[in-house]
């Protein structure tokens, strides 16, 4: 994704952009709608590439009912009735045209749902509508002209609406493999009579989006560490509660990808001050007996003793699952992290600031809601010294509070480390302070 636009959604109320990058820093102070807008670019994804009606209930994010989520302008303003919100990608190839997503959520009893759903790619595009649970209008576009699906009344498509039920990636796809009798594209705006070259280039346009992996969304408080686990299946969660099982998993199934994986998490370890080493530790001779997740330190040129996740400090715990889901051979390419320096000492903060620098590529996207200073510093210092990710490949959204409402604010860093386009209220709050300590 390189840009997310808002409309009427949450405490944004004008339409707003925003640019995505591989590593995007989400700042501001709390309530500002920094978790609302992971939680969108979430249900964005499910609708765009897994076919499915948001759930904008679902952990960790719990945005509440319709009600909750389309913004309210306050007094005699009333509630919008319809919120949107979209995004477009970039293919990196010079000359390709930008694929463009655009939704549009209304009320269905108390929860949102999808009732305009549009994907354009340059000229070609595929505009669907949807009322009362059925496929309401579709009209395509390309180069030749605009057309309007006709269809028989006792021929319409549902549209599952219920939460979580699979909806096809577009209703154009579904049906353009294999119209049925009687279905028929009318042309518009004195276009063409539509053909079968027009349909090869839609039907392209739908493939060419049909799929893409649900990001990884990290709550911003994981599970609390355990003396012993027992073996299971390691299922990924926003607390990181499978985490141990899937240490556990490779360190039995695969000693090449262990050895790997362990060397990132122990070289991690090292720069935040965290551990030197970690193992898993067999409480039997079978897998499938429990097992404890131990680390240690060194120090003065001796190793300390193995201890047990539980004996460390809380950081250990809390760092370990956002560490080893960036690390992992099957990482996805999206990842949603929620206040990943919690429980963090600064030197550990920064170290994650440099561990997301490295991991943020053209294949890899973060997208990190932060208030700490630290990580933005080590950001901002590995740009400065040519580490890793370039000025453009980094971008802040500021989220700054305007009485109910919130502006975004996308900046930028210059390759001395600076941030650019800050508005005057940006860390006012640290000004202020060290203005107060040196008693100017």
């Amino acid at each position: 994704m390189n840009e997310i636009r808002l409309n009427n959604f949450r405490c944004f109320r004008e339409e707003q952009t925003a640019r995505l990058a591989p590593l995007t820093l989400l700042v501001g102070e709390n309530s500002t709608g920094k978790t609302s807008f992971l939680a969108l670019i979430r249900a964005l994804v499910d609708i765009a590439y897994r076919f499915r009606n948001p759930d904008f209930k679902e952990n960790p994010y719990d945005l509440g009912s319709f009600d909750e989520i389309a913004h309210h302008r306050g007094a005699r303003g009333g509630r919008a009735d319809v919120f949107e919100a979209g995004f477009t990608i970039k293919s990196g190839r010079k000359g390709d045209p930008v694929s463009k997503f655009w939704f549009a959520f209304a009320r269905s009893g108390t929860a949102p749902v999808p009732v305009r759903r549009r994907l354009s790619r340059g000229k070609t595009w595929i505009d669907e509508t949807f009322a009362a649970g059925e496929l309401n209008a579709l009209k395509v576009g390309t180069t030749r002209g605009a057309w309007k699906l006709q269809v028989p009344d006792e021929d319409k498509v549902p549209f599952l609406v219920d939460a979580g039920m699979a909806i096809p990636p577009s209703y154009f796809l579904f049906l353009a493999k294999g119209l049925a009798e009687g279905m028929a594209f009318v042309p518009l705006e004195n276009s063409e009579p539509f053909t079968s070259e027009d349909r090869s280039d839609l039907i392209e346009l739908a493939n060419r989006h049909a799929h893409r992996p649900r990001p990884s969304a990290s709550a911003p408080v994981r599970a609390k560490p355990r003396r012993t686990y027992d073996p299971s299946r390691p299922t990924p969660d926003p607390e990181g509660e499978s985490v141990p099982m899937y240490l556990a998993d490779v360190f039995s199934r695969d000693k090449q990808m262990w050895t790997v994986l362990k060397d990132g998490l122990e070289s991690f370890g090292r720069d935040a001050g965290l551990f030197d080493e970690i193992s898993i530790k067999r409480l039997g001779k079978r897998a499938s007996e429990p097992f404890q997740v131990q680390v240690r330190k060194f120090g003065g040129g001796l190793k300390g003793p193995w201890r047990n996740l539980i004996d460390v400090g809380y950081g250990v715990s809390q760092a370990l699952p956002v560490i080893t889901e960036l690390l992992r051979e099957d990482a996805l390419d999206m990842f949603l992290l929620q206040q990943p320096e919690v429980h963090l000492h600064p030197s550990a903060q920064a170290a994650l600031g440099s561990l997301f620098c490295q991991v943020a590529g053209s294949d890899r996207q973060l997208v990190v809601e932060t208030h700490s200073d630290h990580l933005m510093d080590r950001v901002r210092m590995d740009i400065r010294d040519g580490k890793w990710l370039t000025p453009e490949d980094v971008s802040i959204l500021y989220f700054e509070r305007d009485g109910i409402e919130v502006n975004i604010h996308s900046l930028r860093i210059d390759e001395e480390g600076n941030i650019l386009d800050a508005p005057d209220s940006y860390g006012r709050f640290f000004m202020e302070e060290t203005a107060r300590s040196l008693q100017i």
